[in-house]
């Protein structure tokens, strides 16, 4: 199916977003600046830009590494995701006091800069490397930290109590999981 990568994106990003510190920082910039409309907008384009890149980074290497010792490594780094998402993030105290430039700039240039090395664009460039798909992970993931991240701002802190944060990281780590068992397996020619 050629929107499976798409599909599996956003559950991916989604589910392994909650409780992360790019939502937390959501949270904090909903509740100092209570616009929601600019920090969504600032939220969507930082995703999109730091996502693309990310994207774009995991099918080259993939290009250019491929075979399977390729598809081993994307397999157990998978497995190594979902080990990295039972630790729940905590905002670096810096992230705390929000510069000024007003409320997008701050928050496209605040959620681009936490991105960086987080697990959701590290999931987005294994997704791109498993994928080949660029454009179609990005607007995945990028969906996925819209669907977790649009109501933390809009509801604040209370979207983090709807369902505590230990099991979330359970449903993600197990589906970073089944996907490195997936394509080890795949890597193997054992599906």
């Amino acid at each position: 199916m050629i929107l499976g990568p798409f599909f599996t994106s956003t559950a991916v990003v989604a589910i392994g977003e909650i409780g992360d510190k790019t939502q937390l920082l959501a949270i904090v910039l909903a509740a100092k600046f209570r616009k929601p409309v600019p920090i969504i907008l600032g939220v969507l384009c930082a995703t999109l830009l730091n996502h693309l890149a990310a994207a774009t980074l995991g099918y080259y290497v993939s290009a250019w590494l491929g075979g399977q010792a390729f598809k081993v490594i994307v397999g157990v780094a998978f497995i190594a995701m979902a080990a990295w998402a039972l630790i729940p993030d905590k905002m670096d105290d810096e992230l705390k006091t929000i510069g000024r430039g007003g409320v997008f700039l701050t928050t496209l240039v605040t959620f681009f800069l936490v991105e960086i090395g987080d697990k959701t664009q590290v999931a987005t460039s294994l997704l791109a490397a498993r994928y080949h798909q660029i454009l179609l992970i990005t607007a995945g993931t990028t969906l996925g930290m819209m669907i977790a991240d649009v109501p933390a701002v809009l509801l604040g802190a209370a979207a983090t109590r709807v369902m505590p944060l230990k099991y979330v990281r359970m449903a993600a780590a197990a589906l970073f999981a089944l996907i490195g068992v997936w394509v080890l397996l795949a890597a193997f020619h054992l599906v």
